[in-house]
């Protein structure tokens, strides 16, 4: 049961979140006459979220229904060959500390009960129905023997040797690394370890989650890091891992060369190629990534994307590519402040073709047969289910979040674009830019100017764009105008573009650094909103950002030149340094900054924005979760110690049992909490000059 609150902004937060439904994978039938997708639903009254299985016809004929009941929630729904069965994950418990997780087959449509085919003590995901429908593969967790014992004071110490031995939102995961496993369909034999650790090469990481069935079921490809040094060369390669004969172990061929940095693997109907996304090199990031095609008799490969200068990892949701036949493939990318499915030659002859359009992003799909289905959502629509033709044309099947658009009445937006006062070669120097009101508020209506709220994304390579955001929903609708942005270093543009801010020791790329040409941006988009819509109110700006949008929340408030008048920054980077050695991914910002922090400490240093905390001279609210291993919690600490120290006005406000996700997968009552903390604190530094 969620804790009571009687916050001014309580009725308006819980509208926009109880019940509020996001939309994720999308599975189509073998046939292509029907189509399996996941709904999470948000139950605040009882503190949790509530996720099931639906079901509907790609036709738009029927009614779609709900396949599973959501108790306690089902996700990953793969269809079997003939289309008979469903296969999907269930958890287990509703306490987050209770891992385990069990697979399912349940007969779509005609008589037949759900069958538990396997359950696992820590995690199950990514179930695969082989093509001859005898196996089902999927990826599941194999905790070391220490986690036999309920207490830690009871279990053997752990031994680090790598890095990367921790995981935001999952905890230690060296010793309890996902395997790929295989089962039979219909419940008789064991199952099968396809990567056991005994098989792989001395120093290889034991983790292996991403995988494809190939055409004949005789293997798995795999995307895995199978080579001692993985932790500081960042490279991944596919693997072929053929199904043991009787007696036998699984016998793995690498498919690639070494080097590469590569995912999500997706084999050619005959059999003869893969498709993957990534990029030839690991140790420069942000890169826009690739889509690739191996061969698998000559180990040949090809880059079939570049033509297309953008990335084909989405921040709203990346699905691995699907092979039309045997030379189209379609993949997903981001084009400022959209994304969109996009028809590939598989030979790179051609440049890719886009098959949606306009100012919406896809964040789901999949096809089978010649029928294509995506959740798409739009500014003012959270995601729908739609069924796409070639064309670009789009038929809806449902829209889950209905009943929320109909009580919340979400507010749409204008788009401006801002200039980049020192423009990046390559680029054409404008920053795309947003501007959301209140309900009935037009930006170019000055008669009662509002408080404005300018919001950084966090990445950095990442995007704002053509998709509904709660966040600036509850601000809007809350009295203030939002200002959204995407600076460069982010995505969705030119790769020259994401690479602006790499350090300027960067061996590959050098940009200006953190915090430069990125705060310039952030400056200019102010001050353009602020002259060119007279709804915003100049002397009542503040601005706020989350992991690397608190780092440029906390830089903007030593460095904003009098434009703002409080600032919120959340799970934010305040000192590079201490994060480089600290973070769940530690160690891989020197591939951002071109340095390490140990040859180089001062480079760290200068970019960090705890040591201009004596320069802020506005409010500060500092937001972090307790157990956020992305960002740290000391990196709040040293803010707010460093602040009171100093004697400036701060409130630090800690979320216990949440990570570097409190905003988007939080507990719904922290996740309110959240909202009303923010909403009231801009409330009162934001109020008018003369009050």
């Amino acid at each position: 049961m969620a804790a009571p609150s009687n916050s001014a902004f309580t009725d308006l937060v819980s509208r926009l979140l109880d019940g509020q439904v996001s939309t994720g994978e999308v599975a189509v039938s073998p046939d292509g006459s029907k189509v399996a997708f996941t709904t999470s639903r948000v139950d605040l009254e009882a503190n949790t979220y509530r996720r099931q299985i639906w079901l509907a016809d790609t036709d738009g004929s029927g009614t779609p229904r709900p396949l599973t009941s959501g108790d306690p929630g089902e996700t990953s729904p793969t269809w079997s060959p003939d289309g008979r069965h469903l296969a999907f994950v269930s958890r287990r418990g509703g306490d987050p500390t209770d891992r385990r997780a069990s697979l399912h087959i349940i007969p779509v449509e005609g008589p037949g009960e759900v069958r538990r085919l396997v359950e696992r003590p820590d995690s199950l995901s990514s179930p695969a129905w082989s093509p001859d429908g005898r196996m089902i593969a999927f990826a599941a967790r194999v905790p070391h023997e220490r986690y036999t014992h309920d207490k830690d004071a009871d279990r053997e110490p752990r031994r680090i040797e790598t890095y990367y031995t921790r995981l935001n939102g999952e905890g230690w995961v060296y010793d309890r690394p996902n395997h790929v496993f295989a089962v039979a369909a219909d419940g008789t034999g064991s199952v099968i370890d396809l990567t056991p650790e005994s098989e792989l090469p001395e120093g290889a990481s034991p983790d292996h989650s991403d995988f494809c069935w190939t055409p004949d079921s005789s293997a798995v490809i795999v995307a895995a890091a199978r080579h001692a040094g993985w932790d500081t060369d960042l490279a991944t390669d596919l693997y072929r891992i053929s199904l043991p004969t009787a007696g036998g172990a699984p016998v793995a061929e690498a498919l690639t060369d070494g080097g590469l940095d590569c995912w999500f693997p997706s084999v050619s109907p005959d059999g003869t190629l893969v498709a993957f996304l990534g990029n030839e090199d690991p140790l420069t990031y942000p890169q826009n990534v690739r889509v690739g095609v191996v061969d698998l008799a000559s180990g040949s490969r090809r880059w079939i994307s570049e033509s297309l200068d953008r990335t084909f990892v989405l921040t709203s949701g990346t699905v691995r590519p699907v092979w039309v036949d045997g030379s189209t493939v379609l993949a997903s990318a981001e084009d400022r402040g959209t994304s969109h499915l996009f028809s590939l030659d598989a030979t790179g002859a051609s440049d890719p073709t886009p098959i949606t359009s306009g100012p919406r992003c896809i964040t789901s799909w999949d096809r089978r047969g010649d029928v294509t289905v995506a959740v798409i959502t739009e500014v003012d629509r959270p995601g729908r289910v739609l069924r796409v033709e070639t064309d670009g044309t789009m038929r809806e099947l449902l829209d889950p979040a209905a009943a929320l658009v109909e009580r919340f009445s979400p507010m749409g937006w204008t788009r401006f674009s801002a200039p980049c006062p020192h423009p990046t070669p390559g680029t054409d120097g404008e920053i795309d830019a947003w501007i959301m009101c209140p309900p009935g508020v037009d930006p170019m209506d000055g008669s009662s100017p509002l408080p404005v709220i300018v919001n950084v994304h966090g990445g950095p390579h990442t995007q704002y764009g053509e998709t509904f955001f709660d966040e600036a929903q509850a601000q809007a609708a809350a009295g203030f105008v939002v200002i959204m942005s995407n600076p460069r270093g982010g995505s969705g543009r030119e790769q020259a573009w994401g690479q602006a801010i790499l350090g300027p020791k960067h061996p590959v790329a050098p940009g200006t650094g953190w915090g430069v040409a990125d705060l310039e941006d952030v400056l200019s988009v102010i001050d353009t909103a602020l002259e060119r819509f007279p709804a915003c109110d100049r002397e009542r700006v503040g601005m706020q950002g989350g992991s690397y949008g608190g780092y440029m929340a906390t830089l903007l408030a030593s460095h904003h030149e009098g434009r703002l008048r409080a600032v919120c920054s959340e799970r934010a980077v305040n000192n590079l340094l201490t994060e480089e050695w600290s973070s769940d991914i530690g160690t891989m910002f020197r591939v951002e900054h071109g340095v390490d922090p140990v040859t180089d400490p001062e480079e760290y240093l200068r970019m960090s924005p705890v040591r201009f905390a004596s320069e802020i001279d506005i409010p500060m609210l500092i937001i972090h979760s307790e157990d956020d291993i992305r960002c740290p919690v000391s990196q709040a600490e040293e803010l707010f110690i460093t602040l009171r120290w100093l004697g400036k006005p701060v409130e630090f406000w800690r979320f216990p049992g949440e990570d570097h996700e409190l905003s988007r997968s939080g507990s719904p009552f922290h996740r309110r909490r959240r909202f009303e903390i923010i909403l009231e604190w801009f409330t009162e530094r934001l109020a008018p000059v003369d009050a």
